[in-house]
């Protein structure tokens, strides 16, 4: 299926076939596409949990409003938002550099204009982990979608 076809497709679904499971493989491809997703200085401001235990899926089930999808559902992404996500940067374009991708003095820009931006400024920070996690998680679920 192609992006704009998965796009016009994806629903919000409210049930799910609970015999129909995902792979571990699966669960890591989707994710793995998920982090394909645009970010500040690609730091990627996200972290995901993905939930397949049955007792697991029925403690989020109670926090969700007793949302029976949610026991249901194959896999329950958990999206959480990394606040300090900034911190781990210099690792990030150090990785780039050695790569070829990316010059090392504009690493190093990079590496400053973020700590700068993120430091001291917590709402910016919190703001730009929303943003981001947002994107990501819609990744996912075009690459769900796309991927049936």
């Amino acid at each position: 299926m192609d992006a704009l076809a998965a796009i016009k497709a994806r629903i919000s679904a409210d049930k799910f076939d609970p015999s129909q499971l995902l792979s571990e493989a699966e669960i890591r491809e989707l994710v793995a596409y998920a982090t394909e997703a645009p970010s500040s200085f690609n730091i990627q401001h996200w972290r995901f949990v993905a939930v397949t235990a049955p007792e697991d899926k029925e403690r989020l089930k109670a926090l969700a409003y007793n949302q029976q999808k949610v026991a249901d559902a194959a896999v329950v992404f958990i999206v959480l938002g990394d606040l300090k996500g900034y911190e781990k940067l210099p690792e990030i374009v150090q990785r780039a550099v050695a790569a070829g991708i990316l010059p090392p003095e504009r690493a190093e820009s990079w590496v400053n204009m973020a700590q700068a931006t993120y430091a001291n400024n917590p709402a910016l920070a919190r703001d730009e982990a929303i943003r981001s996690g947002a994107l990501a998680a819609m990744a996912l679920m075009i690459a769900a979608q796309a991927k049936g």
